[in-house]
């Protein structure tokens, strides 16, 4: 029988390119995507636009529901049939409400353990974390640490945080590797990205000044790392890592090994959208408050305060397990300054469409 793996998160912005990497990969796999029902339509056009698409079943159904939601007869047949699980679905909005987000993040993750649990022929559960799992720890953060006592920033950061909780507690009866990425942005070679968010409110910023014909500000701590990574090399990272037998029961930090810091980040933003970098820093904490304005945030197209903190804190990750698999691989994480380019083109030509204001 050949290999069955069923998907969560599909045709989010990292499930659709992990889908289609997967059928690539390998041209017997047979690929069950879980998608709820208001996002069928959207999928069977992602689908469709995929090479192999025709062998991804839609499934219907909800990770918030025992039992995913699924008929007695469809969750029997994922039971016996199912070879791998990549879980990827989650509230990903910092913003988030802790009802929603315990529901989907934490309760979702659960429902999947079970179907895990009971699934007869599983050989992985890919789990797709987050390295904000780590909250409010400063310093440097291990790949095998999780519970140290730490606070979170937001309901995001504290809802991913119990889900891996509830993921490591199931490792002895589930084969598991766990993916920590940073802050996903676009494609390194395209910069096609689905939203922008996280620094790409930076890029709002910028844009703003020069509209204005003003000096470009850089936000927050001037020499807090700040951590972001492309959605290839995630994609990449995870499709990889689910073949390879030695991250059973692995935790990997997908994220910049060697992260620049804040500063830099809006300095090569900034020259790569207006040919000039920030002329002067403005405060975290000021920010925050201006973003508390409806007029600012609508400036900023949606930008939340929470997002800011990540300006701002000062916490690294350490990747000697991500880094060993990579170089068995021959792969490695872009630096910023790779993929700037394209970002800032991409961002260029899509920032007034309102298909990519964040939610």
């Amino acid at each position: 029988m050949a290999a069955l793996s069923l998907i969560t998160g599909f045709p989010g912005f990292i499930g659709k390119r992990l889908v289609a990497r997967l059928l690539r990969d390998d041209p017997e796999l047979r690929l069950v995507a879980l998608v709820e029902p208001r996002m069928l339509e959207q999928a069977r056009a992602a689908a469709g636009e995929l090479e192999g698409g025709d062998r991804v079943e839609l499934l219907a159904g909800d990770i918030a529901e025992r039992r995913l939601g699924l008929s007695d007869s469809d969750f029997e047949r994922l039971r016996a049939e199912i070879t791998s699980v990549f879980h990827l679905a989650a509230i990903y909005n910092l913003a988030v409400p802790l009802e929603i987000a315990q529901r989907v993040n934490v309760e979702g993750t659960g429902n999947v353990l079970e179907l895990c649990v009971r699934a007869e022929r599983l050989e992985r559960l890919n789990y797709v974390s987050t390295a904000y799992v780590a909250g409010l720890r400063t310093g440097v953060v291990y790949e095998h640490e999780l519970s140290l006592g730490q606070g979170f920033k937001n309901h995001y950061e504290s809802t991913k945080f119990q889900a891996e909780v509830w993921v490591r507690e199931e490792m002895a009866r589930v084969p598991t590797t766990i993916y920590r990425p940073a802050i996903v942005v676009g494609d390194s070679r395209t910069g096609e990205t689905q939203k922008f968010d996280g620094p790409y409110y930076m890029l709002r910023a910028i844009s703003v000044a020069v509209r204005r014909n003003m000096p470009i500000a850089q936000f927050g701590r001037a020499s807090a790392p700040f951590n972001c990574v492309p959605v290839d090399f995630i994609v990449d990272a995870i499709a990889v890592g689910s073949t390879d037998p030695e991250l059973v029961g692995r935790t990997l930090h997908l994220v910049d090994p060697q992260p620049v810091t804040a500063a830099e980040v809006f300095d090569i933003l900034a020259r790569e959208y207006a040919g000039r970098g920030p002329s002067y820093r403005v405060p975290a904490k000021l920010v925050e408050g201006a973003l508390r304005l409806r007029g600012v945030r609508e400036m900023f197209r949606g930008a939340p305060q929470e997002a800011i903190r990540y300006l701002s804190h000062p916490v690294r990750f350490d990747t000697r397990n991500a880094e060993d698999f990579l170089a068995r691989h021959g792969m490695r994480c872009p630096r910023v300054h790779e993929y700037a380019g394209p970002m800032v083109r991409f961002f260029r030509e899509h920032e007034h469409d309102e298909r990519f204001v964040a939610a």
